[in-house]
């Protein structure tokens, strides 16, 4: 289930409800039990999804991945569909229940990783794309705890789908290594992400908010990635995917300092550390 991972996914969804809004004085008190329940929400799609995604590289993982699961026979592949049916008919029908919009949004998250899982993975172009449109509608379930704000906002959401389309493609290399232009255009990706996130900063005059949480962001990203591309090895390849995926907490957390207060997006980073220290007793690639 990636449960290092499924923090991120919260951090998302509470960052689309901090630029939707419902931190506010006036929203909040009110609305707590629907932040709580699209988090849930959340953290079932993304563990059902990644369940999925075991089960459908099973045959796979025993060349590739042996120590997995159900590659090493700890689950068997109907336990783990199970599982995977569970969670994301949860997911969903947690979502439903905050509304139709975030149930519709919830149900196109199932979707998306299910395509994403059985076919889309194998292309070079829709694969990443695919992945990054379920992390697109993951900040769009946050935003839809006030469905008014979707059509203000709803756009923001291409900023998630080119960060992981960036964080898949590095993937691309992780078993077994790669050359160095993924690598090169992921970096190019990145620093249009930032821009983004800038910009919006500068528009909403939280240009230093913003800051305080994207410095952290860079260095985490940027980091490992300039030693994969040094040497482009798989275990190099692994960290800078894995230091992808948990900086979206700090990402989500520049979000929320630019569209809401510093207090939501000091809470929103604050899961961080959650995630660093589930990402070293669970895999997180």
């Amino acid at each position: 289930m990636r449960p290092a991972n499924i923090v991120t996914s919260v951090a998302d969804v509470m960052a689309g409800c901090a630029m939707a809004g419902i931190f506010s004085a006036q929203q909040f008190p009110g609305e707590l039990s629907r932040i709580v329940l699209l988090c849930f929400s959340t953290a079932c799609l993304y563990g059902g999804g990644v369940v999925f995604n075991d089960v459908f590289d099973a045959e796979l993982d025993k060349v590739e991945r042996p120590e997995r699961a159900i590659p090493s026979g700890l689950i068997s592949i109907a336990q783990a569909s199970t599982l995977g049916g569970i969670l994301l008919s949860g997911g969903i029908l947690t979502a439903f229940y905050c509304g139709s919009i975030p149930g519709l949004l919830a149900a196109g998250i199932a979707f998306f990783a299910l395509l994403y899982n059985r076919v889309s993975k194998n292309y070079a172009f829709f694969g990443p794309l695919n992945m990054g449109l379920c992390r697109g509608l993951n900040l769009l379930l946050g935003v839809s705890i006030l469905v008014q704000q979707l059509h203000q906002l709803y756009f923001l959401a291409i900023v998630p789908v080119v960060y992981i389309f960036s964080i898949t493609l590095i993937s691309r290399g992780e078993v077994h290594g790669s050359g160095k232009g993924n690598l090169y255009i992921a970096s190019g990706f990145y620093g249009i992400v930032t821009g983004f996130i800038l910009y919006y900063a500068f528009l909403n005059s939280r240009l230093w908010y913003s800051v305080i949480f994207l410095v952290p962001f860079l260095w985490m990203i940027f980091a490992p990635l300039l030693k994969a591309i040094q040497n482009p090895i798989g275990k190099n390849i692994g960290g800078a995917v894995k230091a992808g995926v948990i900086s979206l907490i700090l990402m989500d957390a520049a979000w929320a300092a630019t569209f809401s207060s510093l207090y939501v997006a000091v809470i929103i980073a604050c899961l961080l550390p959650v995630s660093i220290w589930l990402s070293k007793i669970f895999a997180v690639t």
